[in-house]
Formats: structure tokens, sequence, C-alpha cells
């Protein structure tokens, strides 16, 4: 009897390989071939999946959308729940601002995905869709974030000014962190982390 292949699952399998390739030898490499011997897959077995290296790389960008969007979301449920200006709200959003960071394993793997898929975006308009969703995703988490640490704030102009300027810290500390990890720890992007939200916190939105 043949064996019956969970189709989601096999997806899951090949994209995960298109990560592990983008980690460690960049974009350029995820071809539909290398994929294959990546996962340990015929190249027809993933073209039953996905027909072009196209539709691959824009599928496996919209996955690791989705787990770092899933991760946000939990933490800043986490962050809404803390009562504002509290210890544990501050943990909290501690906590949310590491997931856009390469602060373990995991973390560094979906931030050099991410960063390379972005980055990509820009020159090839298969990925432009979902960049597009990348960026209105993130946005509104952050948005929501300035808005937790500033309650019954009006000011509209400088949320978004606080929200763009956190997004930045953020763009910023992830590609530091990518480009030069010798120099760009884990635990001094913590610290940095530590030291903007403590300006957030230190200064209304509305000054």
């Amino acid at each position: 009897m043949p064996k019956i292949v969970d189709a989601e699952a096999r997806r899951q399998e090949v994209v995960h390989a298109v990560f592990r390739i983008i980690a460690s030898d960049g974009l350029e490499r995820a071809s539909l071939r290398e994929v294959a011997d990546e996962a340990g897959l015929a190249v027809g077995s993933v073209r039953h999946y996905f027909a072009s290296s196209d539709e691959l790389l824009a599928f496996s960008f919209g996955a690791v959308i989705d787990r770092i969007a899933g991760r946000l979301e939990a933490a800043l449920g986490a962050v809404e729940a803390e009562p504002p200006g509290s210890q544990e709200q501050h943990v909290a959003v501690l906590n949310l601002l590491g997931q856009f960071l390469p602060l373990d394993e995991e973390l560094a793997v979906d931030a050099c995905v991410w960063m390379a898929f972005r980055h990509a975006a820009r020159i090839k308009p298969v990925l432009a869709a979902e960049a597009e969703r990348s960026h209105r995703t993130v946005a509104a988490v952050v948005g929501r974030l300035i808005m937790a640490l500033n309650p019954g704030e009006s000011a509209q102009e400088g949320l978004v000014t606080e929200a763009e300027r956190l997004l930045a810290t953020l763009d910023g500390l992830c590609m530091h962190s990518l480009l030069q990890p010798e120099w760009m720890t884990a635990e001094m992007c913590s610290d940095v982390l530590a030291a903007h939200l403590r300006s957030l916190e230190a200064s209304p939105v509305s000054r």
C-alpha cells in the first residue's frame, strides 16, 4: 500500500530547507534543485508542491512572516494585559522587542531569512506582495505597542514618529547583529533594547 504523504507537512519540510539554505548560503542559492537536495527529495517531488522557484520563494517568505507575526501577536497580548507603566509591562515589552532580533538560534534563522527576503523584494516583483504584508504586519504591532506605552495619548503624529523610530532601531539592530555577530551579541542587543525602552517610557510622545 503506497504511503500517504501529508501535503502541508511536506511543504513545511521544503520551506525549512529554504530557510536553512538562506541562513547558511544566502537566498541566491535557494533554487528548486538546491532546496530539493537540502530536503532530501527529488526535484520532481518539490515541483509537485511548487511549480517554480519564484512560487517557492514567495511561499517561504509568507511562511517566515507568519512565524514572526505569530510570536509578535502572542507577545503583544502579554504587553496589553499588563498595567501601563508597571514592571510587568516593561518585561513584556522587552520580550516582544526581542522577537525581532537574533537572540537565539531559532530567532537568528528567522531574522536572517526575513531580512534576506525583504532585501530581495526590492528587485523581485514576485516578492512584493509579501514584502508589503510584512511591513504592514510589523508596523501594526509596533503601533499598538507605542499606544500601549502611551495610553490616552491622542497626538497621532507623535505616535507615528515614535513607531517609526522604534522600527528603525529594530531594523538597525537586526542588521548589525547579523552582519557583526562578534560585536553585536545577543547581550548587547538586549542592552540596547532596554536603553531604548527606557527612553520611550521616560518621554511621552506629545512632548
